[in-house]
C-alpha cells in the first residue's frame, strides 16, 4: 500500500511532501529513498514499492520541494534531463540532509523506534554519503554518487555501516575520481565500495535506456544483504 504524507521541516518553517510504501505486514525498519535529479519519479516510487515488498516501510521525500513541488522528470528526454541538471544547480544540499534528517525521525517514529537506512542514487546517492556523516542513519547505501571525493573531509563522522556502488564508466565521475574515493574510503572500518567494469551512469534505474540489467541486479542483491544484515 502507498500513500503520500508531509513532513515539518526540522527548524519548523515550512513542510514537504513524502511518497510512502508500506508493507503487507508490520514494518520494523525503515529505509528512506533519496531521489536523483528527477524527483520523486516512477522509478523512485518504484524503488520504494519493491522495498515494501522486501517487508521495509520506505520514504521518499521531495527534496526539491523549496524550488520546484512534485517535479517529475524523465532522463531519458533530453530536455527533461537538462531541466534535472537546472534544478541541480539551485539545490540547497546542506537543507536537502536536513530534511532527510527529518524524513528519518519521521520513519522511525513509524516503525515504533526501529533502525532507519538511507539508499540515495545520482545527487541522492551523494546525499545519503553526507546523511551518513550528518545524522544518526543506521545504515546508508549510495549508487552512482557524484563528488563524494570533495566529502571525505566527513568521513571521520561516520559512525554507521555505508556502501557505495561505483560503476567504472561513470561519465560524470572520472577515474581520477574514483581513484581518490578508493584511497581516502578503502581503509574506512565503516564504508564498503564495490566497483562495476563498463557501467555508467544510472545503471540501476528502474526505467529507461540507462538501465543494465545484469549489473543492477548484482547491486540491488548487495543492497538487500547488506539492509538484511544492518537494518533487521
Amino acid at each position: 500500500m502507498s500513500t503520500t504524507v508531509t513532513i515539518d521541516t526540522i527548524d519548523h518553517t515550512g513542510n514537504f511532501a513524502a511518497y510512502v510504501a508500506q508493507p503487507a505486514g508490520e514494518a520494523t525498519a525503515a529505509i528512506v529513498v533519496v531521489q536523483e535529479i528527477f524527483g520523486v519519479n516512477a522509478g523512485i516510487r518504484r524503488k520504494c514499492d519493491m522495498l515494501a515488498e522486501a517487508g521495509y516501510l520506505a520514504i521518499a521525500p521531495d527534496l526539491f520541494w523549496r524550488i520546484e513541488p512534485g517535479i517529475e522528470l524523465d532522463p531519458d528526454i533530453s530536455a527533461e534531463m537538462q531541466r534535472g541538471l537546472a534544478l541541480l544547480g539551485r539545490f540547497d544540499q546542506d537543507k536537502g540532509v536536513a530534511d532527510i534528517e527529518a524524513t528519518i525521525r519521521v520513519a522511525r517514529a513509524k516503525v515504533g523506534g526501529g533502525k532507519v537506512g538511507a539508499v540515495g542514487y545520482c545527487l541522492g546517492g551523494r546525499l545519503a554519503f553526507m546523511t551518513a556523516a550528518r545524522t544518526d542513519v543506521d545504515a546508508s547505501v549510495g549508487y552512482y554518487g557524484v563528488g563524494i571525493d570533495g566529502l571525505l573531509g566527513e568521513k571521520h563522522a561516520i559512525a554507521h555501516p555505508v556502501l557505495l556502488h561505483v560503476p567504472v564508466e561513470d561519465h560524470f565521475v572520472d577515474k581520477q575520481t574514483q581513484a581518490r574515493m578508493h584511497e581516502g574510503l578503502d581503509d574506512h572500518p565503516k564504508v564498503t565500495l564495490y566497483d562495476y567494469p563498463g557501467e555508467d551512469h544510472g545503471f540501476a534505474t528502474e526505467f529507461g535506456t540507462r538501465r543494465s540489467d545484469a549489473a543492477a541486479k548484482v547491486a540491488d542483491q548487495r543492497t538487500s544483504e547488506f539492509f538484511a544484515r544492518y537494518l533487521r
